[in-house]
């Protein structure tokens, strides 16, 4: 298994609660197929330009183990969660 992190920048506008669904959503798909060894609350932070309207986000950094097919799905569903305003996923050098 690889070790990637993802980098997940939400709708600022999200109630704590949502936040924590979404965190919750992401986390159990990458334990399905790997492991999560970190999730760090970032919190909201000001965007370098303005995304979907939004000049805020709030972002989330994961830190997993994944076989290198999850990270498609993982991609896929990010696209799919409207909250989602934009990710990256990188894979961490050995």
């Amino acid at each position: 298994m690889n070790k990637y992190e993802s980098v997940i920048i939400i709708n600022p506008n999200l109630e704590a609660e949502a936040i924590k669904g979404l965190i919750e959503k992401f986390s159990n798909l990458i334990n399905n197929n790997g492991k999560v060894n970190s999730v760090e609350e970032v919190g909201k932070k000001k965007l370098a330009y303005e995304i979907k309207k939004n000049k805020e986000g709030y972002y989330i950094v994961l830190k997993f183990e994944a076989k290198p097919e999850l990270i498609t799905e993982l991609e896929r569903v990010y696209r799919i969660t409207d909250e989602v305003i934009k990710f990256i996923v990188v894979k961490e050098e050995e």
